[in-house]
This record gives structure tokens, sequence and C-alpha cells, in this order.
């Protein structure tokens, strides 16, 4: 799968895009209240007929918890950091019968290895700061196959969040984490 975000500067309020025929696959909104963010939620635009509901996933910024599908976990229980205080790795498993993904940012671009730390699960390209004189591009995210067919939802809130706390690092003119650059 390759997608984009069709709202380049704000991420976590955007309509994911598939890149092939433009249409809307998944929509992401955040409700902010006066201290920051407090709920992310990943709705799927085509669901399948007699589905009860298009929230697939959820992040809960105040509680700390992913949600998938319905089921919750907080964040120590499904993310995990090793290595030294130099060369620390983000790990993520959604549940012990599951992958877990290494997460790394270089380059303007998070990328999700399997646990072999060779095979590539899915990328997510965030475009530097957008220039004064130039056309930004938007965040693309690419997920492999294998991805897809285990972790398509966990991997997308994964991204979102990895990024958006990334983001709340490096820009702190924004109050509130209100999110986009």
């Amino acid at each position: 799968m390759e997608a984009f975000f069709d709202n380049k500067t704000n991420i976590v309020n955007a309509r994911i895009c598939a890149v092939l025929d433009e249409a809307v696959m998944y929509s992401v909104q955040t409700k902010f209240e006066f201290q920051g963010r407090v709920r992310t939620i990943l709705r799927d635009e085509n669901p399948l007929p007699g589905t009860p509901s298009a929230v697939v996933g959820a992040i809960n910024w105040k509680e700390k918890t992913f949600e998938v599908q319905g089921q919750k976990c907080k964040y120590d229980e499904i993310r995990r950091t090793a290595g030294s205080l130099f060369n620390k790795t983000r790990l993520w498993r959604w549940s012990a019968t599951r992958k877990e993904y290494d997460f790394s940012y270089t380059h303007e671009e998070w990328k999700a290895t399997i646990e072999d730390g060779r095979t590539i699960a899915g990328r997510f390209c965030v475009p530097f700061r957008p220039h004064l004189f130039s056309k930004s591009k938007p965040a693309v995210i690419h997920l492999t196959s294998t991805a897809l067919a285990e972790d398509e939802v966990f991997l997308l809130l994964v991204f979102i969040y990895e990024e958006v706390k990334r983001q709340d690092k490096t820009n702190t003119s924004t109050p509130g984490g209100t999110g986009g650059w």
C-alpha cells in the first residue's frame, strides 16, 4: 500500500489517500482541548457492509493508550526501548503473537523493520519544513503486503504517534501541541 496524507502540514487532521487513484482510504481526526491533544481517531472510509463502526483505531493521548479494532493497550504494554544512551531503538509489538517492529527516523523518513532489522515492513516519508517559495510535499506512507495483512492499523497509528512526538520535540513554538509545523 502506498498512500499520502492530503493535509501537508498536519498529519493528525488529514485524510489518507491512495497514491494510485487518490481514493480516500482512512481519515485521521484529533480532538484538542486547552492542554493539548485528547484523542486521535483513525476512521476507515470504506468499511465493510454490516460493520458496526468505521473507527478502526485510536490514540488516547491523556490515557496513554492505543486502541485497535476495539481492543485497548497501554503504551507501556506495547512499546519498549533497547540499546544504549546514544543508540536507542524503539520497539513496538501489538501482542505477544504478533511481530515486533523496530522504528527509526533518518533523513526525513520513519522506517519500521521486522525483528531481524533487515526486512522493511513500512516507511513513512515526512517532508522537511515547508519553504516560503516552494510547494511542500505531502507525507507518504508505504506498507508492505506482510504488514498490511497483520498490523496495518497498528502501524499507521504508531507512525502517526512517533511523528507527532518528534514534531513536539523539534517545534517548541506550538502551544498545547496543536500539531503541524
